[in-house]
């Protein structure tokens, strides 16, 4: 059921109990994850914090603390499958959902009783009417009444017949209803896609309650822009919600200073800016974060030859020289940060990246710290699914979510180094896979495989690197091909997961077509491949469009999904 009220309905009946938080491993979740508990801390609310990574973590969670908790708050979790089905809870449970996943399961949506979800509703989710997806019980037991009628010895033939004729027009339009039912459904779940922010609906509760920070506010901003960056919502959709954001900054963000009232520079200060779509430039060299952007890249083509002539033109048309394009950003001349963005746009114009300059928001807080939203992006979720084993399994979690805040910033700048690291990993599988023409056409889609043994491919066992790879990749194949068709095409990647068990992951992500709504067809289709040819997978992850597979499994699998989109 959606709650309409966030505050009555949700926060007033929480805030007297004790409450397990299950969060979801991305940054938007962490993210409302963070303004949920800076609310709890407010209003001295009892919590218990549990990771979850994917659905089996989730019942096992569940299991273990279903005797000493009533109340369940799912973030980024559990919206888009039937959730009493997986958990079989008491009556008395209660789950609230804020969940950015789409679409929503239909039984969700229309339980009144346990199921409590968190959800913007200006999102427009187009849930199929009560009466297309449910029938009342009753006229099921008239439906079988009837059948059992047939059995008595009739009074009259006509009246016989009548009932005859009745119940054969009742099984026919139940048959009708069947069928309309599941093409409904199916046309409804076809698709997999994301709504508003979860970090997005939190930081609304908190302002609603008139309890909003600033700090709530980055993380909101923070959730939003990792929704973009991992290309998750239609740039129209970042666009909207910005603006949404702009005019809460302007309110947190207004000061009438003077020498008077002159603030702290430890003072917090969120400021919108149009700001280089460069991946970590202020923190890196501008020389590196062009390399490794997957847009710049991309674009001018720089696993080949003549792609890094074409950079080196590039930056002889801005008139910057190597030298201090070369070394830090912070250690550049005064002179050229000045005008640095418009030089760059200026020429960038002119060879063909028309969109380099992006919508976004930064932080500054003391003398030297200034962080973009998506250095944030990146820092936390490179923590999160860091591959260097340091004690147990919610350790990467934590340290992910102690980054949020602004006393960490050592764990910050670890995570920004191990972005940089994650980042030139990416670029360089990129220009391997293609300049081996390791990306090949299976007729429907795309299909690229990583070997064990390749540099770097420990890393992409995670899902969120994994996706990353896969959208840089299309984004590369796209700009690199001759092949019209090819450039239509969505596409599937894959990589070892674990060797001793003989398991690949595999992601499924859209067409790279301008007009791309993100919505992703995978999910079910991965699903219908796998049933088909009893494949051994695992759909164990919250996105359904990645899946884990046995190794030998494959080649069938892949045969089965080709069949099945041709």
């Amino acid at each position: 059921m959606f709650v309409s009220d966030c505050r009555r309905e949700f926060y007033d009946l929480i805030v007297t109990q004790r409450v397990l938080l299950l969060v979801a491993s991305d940054v938007d979740a962490l993210c409302a994850c963070k303004i949920l508990q800076a609310l709890f801390q407010c209003d001295h609310v009892q919590y218990t914090l549990v990771p979850v990574a994917g659905w089996q973590e989730l019942e096992t969670a569940f299991l273990e603390h279903k005797d000493q908790f009533k109340y369940f708050v799912l973030i980024n979790c559990g919206a888009n499958v039937d959730l009493l089905e997986i958990l079989q809870p008491e009556e008395d449970t209660l789950f609230f959902v804020c969940d950015s996943h789409r679409p929503i399961n239909v039984v969700n949506v229309y339980n009144d009783t346990q199921i409590k979800l968190l959800v913007k509703q200006d999102d427009d989710l187009e849930v199929p009417a009560y009466d297309d997806i449910f029938r009342d019980e009753e006229d099921e037991e008239e439906d079988s009444e009837n059948e059992s009628d047939g059995s008595e010895p009739s009074e009259k033939r006509r009246r016989f017949e009548e009932e005859v004729i009745e119940r054969t027009m009742k099984r026919r339009q139940r048959r009708e209803w069947e069928a309309r039912r599941r093409e409904i459904l199916f046309d409804y779940e076809q698709y997999e896609y994301h709504g508003t922010s979860s970090a997005m609906v939190m930081f609304d509760l908190a302002w609603i309650m008139s309890k909003d920070l600033n700090d709530m506010l980055w993380w909101a901003i923070v959730g939003l822009t990792d929704q973009w960056v991992q290309d998750k919502i239609t740039q129209m959709k970042y666009v909207t919600d910005i603006g949404i954001l702009q005019r809460h900054v302007s309110r947190h963000n207004h000061r009438n200073e003077d020498e008077e009232n002159s603030l702290s520079i430890d003072c917090m200060r969120i400021a919108f800016e149009y700001d280089l779509r460069l991946a970590l430039y202020q923190h890196w060299s501008l020389y590196e974060s062009l390399c490794n952007t997957s847009y710049t890249s991309a674009s001018l083509k720089l696993w080949s030859v003549q792609g890094q002539k074409r950079l080196q033109e590039f930056l002889a048309d801005m008139g910057l020289p190597l030298k201090q394009v070369k070394q830090k950003f912070n250690s550049m001349d005064m002179s050229l940060k000045e005008n640095l963005r418009e030089m760059i746009e200026e020429s960038a114009n002119k060879f063909g990246m028309k969109d380099l300059r992006v919508q976004t928001f930064s932080i500054h807080f003391g003398f030297k710290n200034k962080f973009s939203a998506s250095d944030i992006v990146y820092a936390t979720t490179s923590l999160m699914e860091n591959i260097e084993k340091e004690g147990p399994e919610t350790t990467n979690f934590i340290k992910a979510l102690d980054s949020l805040s602004r006393g960490n910033l050592d764990k910050l700048h670890q995570g920004l180094d191990l972005a940089k690291k994650q980042l030139r990993a990416i670029q360089q599988t990129v220009a391997s896979c293609i300049c081996t023409n390791l990306v090949i056409s299976q007729g429907p889609f795309l299909y690229c495989s990583l070997m064990e043994g390749t540099p770097d491919v420990k890393l992409f066992s995670k899902p969120v690197s994994l996706c990353l790879l896969s959208k840089y990749l299309l984004k590369s194949f796209v700009c690199s091909t001759k092949n019209k068709r090819c450039k239509l095409l969505p596409l599937v990647m894959a990589a070892p997961m674990d060797v001793e068990q003989g398991t690949v992951i595999m992601v499924g992500i859209p067409p790279e077509t301008e007009s791309s709504d993100k919505k992703n067809f995978f999910g079910r289709a991965f699903e219908k491949a796998a049933e088909s040819t009893n494949s051994r997978t695992l759909h164990n992850h919250f996105e359904m469009s990645i899946i884990e597979l046995k190794t030998e499994d494959r080649s069938k699998f892949l045969d089965a999904l080709i069949s099945l989109l041709s």
